[in-house]
């Protein structure tokens, strides 16, 4: 089997009829952000398929537009916290918070590059209605205020949910919990490759509290112990806004274009401000305590994925990536080795993700910046080349970490394929 069928066979393998999971056992739900990904990676071979998984995946959308994180289309007894936990009244049993939206970048490339024209007109056609009122949603729910940055309640939203980003904020979590804690994760992959005790006992606070709101958005966004404005959700939020007002401009109305193309200047202008000189980063900013989150991630790159650095600051990120490649193998570490929070293996306190490295380095070549998004890029390949197709990958070594056989890796596997084919 080559290296391209390998890919395919891992899509294949975890593919449950309609949608994929991330790796069999330790996530054995479809979850939002990874399913947008998987999706492009079927539509490199396989569009039925590609279509399928975003269809699904709308199956657990809500009356009110949000999209969840985690759609439960079938029991499983492998993972904590499942559907009886979060106790939403969705028509499918679902998560009551969300994840970053990728799914509108999808959809636009997708459509794009769908062979049968008639057929990707279609559903492109039903995907757009729903794709804009998840949009409509994040504004509503997540920037009352009209800030032109979206928050997340919990840290499970950003998809970087231990991220030394969070450390502060979460500090002030309190520990106790109306939920029983029966962990599943540590008993399918390395404990020192996840989050830690601590951790889980914060994220099930939180749970309890947005639940017992009833998952009504005014009241979490009222009680919420977390109001995070993440500079990654943000970006990938302001660049699939922007993929949206493509294809309002093809299935929707004028009004719905100029509506989405606002809202897409509004958050660029936004993000452009969150910009931190003395990390050569953007920072994430702590809306209960009211100030920016001074802490070095991958996720202080992604503005360039939605345009929103000027050159100045695109060339500021250029060197930073560069210092950061002095100190790894494998570039972009969610966390740089320098800073103290910084674990190689541990989750997303250091270890490197092929999605997030695809985005980073579409944002080096949207800026411009070919030779950065090339190596980031081939590190990325070199490490799914040499460690397979890990959930993620030590940056010191390149040794893969987490689940194995992760759909989003061989995604991206199939994704950086499909660009030098």
């Amino acid at each position: 089997m080559n290296d391209i069928e390998k890919a395919r066979a891992i899509l294949r393998a975890n593919d449950r009829g309609g949608y994929t999971v991330p790796t069999d056992r330790l996530y054995p739900f479809q979850w939002n952000w990874d399913s947008a990904f998987v999706a492009m990676g079927w539509g490199t071979f396989d569009e039925d398929a590609a279509w399928r998984e975003v269809e699904s995946l709308f199956a657990g959308q809500w009356d009110d537009g949000m999209i969840p994180h985690i759609v439960f289309h079938a029991p499983a007894d492998s993972y904590f916290p499942g559907p009886e936990v979060w106790g939403t009244r969705h028509r499918v049993p679902t998560s009551g918070i969300t994840q970053p939206p990728v799914l509108a970048t999808a959809v636009r490339r997708l459509w794009e590059k769908g062979n049968d024209r008639a057929r990707a007109d279609a559903k492109t056609a039903s995907a757009y209605p729903k794709l804009l009122a998840n949009h409509r949603w994040w504004r509503r729910a997540r920037d009352p205020q009209g800030s032109g940055l979206v928050a997340i309640l919990h840290p499970w939203e950003s998809g970087m949910d231990n991220s030394p980003a969070w450390d502060d904020a979460m500090s002030r979590v309190p520990t106790d919990t109306v939920t029983p804690i029966v962990r599943r994760d540590t008993g399918h992959v390395d404990p020192s490759h996840r989050p830690r005790q601590i951790d889980y006992q914060r994220f099930i606070h939180i749970v309890d509290v947005l639940r017992a709101c009833g998952w009504a958005p005014a009241s979490m966004w009222a009680k919420a112990p977390l109001k995070i404005a993440d500079i990654a959700t943000c970006s990938i939020l302001a660049r699939a806004e922007s993929d949206l007002a493509v294809l309002a401009a093809r299935f929707g109305t004028p009004a719905e274009a100029a509506e989405i193309g606002e809202r897409a200047r509004a958050m660029r202008a936004a993000l452009s401000a969150c910009w931190r000189p003395g990390l050569g980063l953007f920072a994430s900013v702590d809306l209960i305590a009211e100030r920016p989150i001074d802490v070095p991630t991958s996720a202080g790159f992604m503005p360039l994925y939605a345009d929103a650095a000027t050159p100045a600051q695109a060339a500021a990120l250029g060197a930073t990536l560069d210092r950061w490649a002095k100190m790894v193998r494998v570039l972009v570490p969610s966390t740089p080795p320098d800073w103290p929070g910084f674990e190689a293996r541990r989750y997303w306190r250091g270890p490197v993700w092929a999605v997030v490295n695809w985005m980073i380095a579409d944002g080096f070549a949207r800026a411009g910046d070919a030779p950065r998004a090339d190596r980031i890029l081939a590190d990325t390949a070199k490490a799914i080349a040499q460690s397979g197709h890990s959930e993620n990958f030590d940056p010191l070594e390149g040794s893969g970490g987490g689940g194995g056989t992760f759909s989003w890796t061989a995604a991206i596997d199939l994704l950086l394929r499909d660009r030098v084919a």
